[in-house]
């Protein structure tokens, strides 16, 4: 199976609404590999490789995000896997 990989940007209403840890949840459920962060204050950043068809499943999701988030701009790129990741991480910054 090809492996895919995108880097997705979502800015909007999204911190403090749980969208990095439902998109956590997902990609985990998906069986996709990378992170979520947070970029800035309205802005988050995802790295995600898997299965082109599971990919294409959580940029679904990354549009619209969980019940109470409001996704203001959504946009990817897709990138090449570098096969990298273990699993699926959120990063904080320190």
């Amino acid at each position: 199976m090809t492996k895919k990989a995108i880097k997705a940007n979502v800015k909007g209403r999204i911190q403090g609404v749980g969208y990095r840890a439902s998109t956590h949840q997902k990609a985990t459920r998906l069986g996709i590999k990378g992170y979520v962060k947070s970029s800035s204050g309205s802005e988050i950043e995802v790295v995600a490789e898997g299965e082109e068809e599971k990919i294409e499943e959580l940029i679904q999701y990354l549009q619209e995000g969980p019940n109470k988030a409001e996704v203001e701009d959504f946009s990817y790129d897709w990138i090449e896997p570098t096969e990298d990741f273990i699993r699926f991480a959120i990063k904080y910054e320190v």
